[in-house]
């Protein structure tokens, strides 16, 4: 393997980074399916990046950090607008529209192979061909968890358009936060980023939805954990691990969210779990290790 057992805290931190991160955004999949059923979509996620502002603004008024320049500010709010806002919107719309849940993570799992084409072109990164091979077992393995419950059924044309924004709103926000984001304090970083997508989910919600939200104690166990452990945990994780390493390496962790999806929900709402999705599983693990793994002559 290309990296060493950790030996300090420190470095165990950085060794458990990916996982942690994997677990705490499939988690988001669960908050998601607890809180849509007292909300309509947009208006959900206005609530939850309304609350993820207000936090973060106090956070960022007691400790001080340095602001980004007017510049940095224009790049943060790009990047939620791509990441937040188009992404979380265009999966919440495309599901609302009659996509299923698991014809999205399918659409949404070309996203690493767009990373790495894009990355190649405008990072510079080198794709090597092991890990295009496993960026194909990953898509393979994606398809294997969600094909039974990957149907198109009454989808219209809006949900497709919605999923083929989140596609594209993730892969570009990515590689725009690594080109553009890197240097920018996380606190005003992700206050701004949030606002951003918080203005694009309110005008969406003023225009089409009725705004109507039932406070229930599942509404707000949901909107805290996506703000708390999504919005505070993952997101840095991901920005953090987008900073450090690759982004085709970064973005295939993203392989691996639908099988943890699915072993939550199998644990939380006893989801039925077919034997072919335990062969998807292994092989997108397979094809996350062949993304990720480096041999010495290729190691920085």
């Amino acid at each position: 393997m290309s990296r060493p057992l950790p030996r300090t805290f420190e470095e165990f931190a950085v060794f458990a980074a990916p996982g942690v991160f994997v677990v705490l955004w499939a988690s988001g999949f669960i908050g998601a399916k607890l809180g849509l059923g007292y909300a309509e979509p947009l208006t959900f996620l206005s609530v939850r990046m309304a609350a993820a502002v207000l936090l973060l603004a106090l956070v960022t008024l007691l400790t001080r950090p340095k602001w980004p320049s007017p510049c940095g500010i224009a790049h943060s709010a790009i990047a939620g607008a791509l990441i937040h806002g188009c992404y979380l919107g265009g999966v919440f719309v495309a599901i609302e529209h009659g996509l299923s849940a698991g014809m999205i993570a399918l659409v949404v799992s070309l996203q690493p192979v767009l990373t790495s084409t894009l990355a190649n072109r405008w990072l510079g990164e080198k794709v090597r061909a092991l890990q295009w091979l496993g960026l194909a077992l990953g898509i393979a393995g994606v398809y294997l968890i969600v094909r039974d419950k990957a149907t198109t059924g009454g989808a219209t044309p809006l949900a497709w358009a919605a999923g083929l924004l989140a596609l594209s709103g993730i892969t570009v926000g990515t590689l725009y936060q690594k080109r553009f984001g890197g240097g920018i304090d996380w606190r005003p970083g992700l206050c701004i980023q949030y606002g951003a997508a918080l203005a694009m989910f309110a005008l969406g919600a003023f225009a089409f939805e009725t705004r109507l939200v039932h406070w229930t104690p599942q509404f707000l166990f949901a909107i805290g954990w996506l703000v708390l452990v999504l919005s505070f945990g993952a997101v840095w994780l991901l920005y953090y691990l987008i900073r450090r390493d690759a982004a085709t390496r970064v973005v295939s962790l993203f392989y691996l969210t639908p099988p943890v999806t699915a072993l939550m929900a199998f644990a939380l709402f006893d989801e039925e779990l077919a034997p072919r999705a335990l062969i998807g599983m292994t092989i997108c693990v397979a094809g996350v290790f062949l993304v990720n793994w480096r041999p010495k002559s290729a190691a920085p």
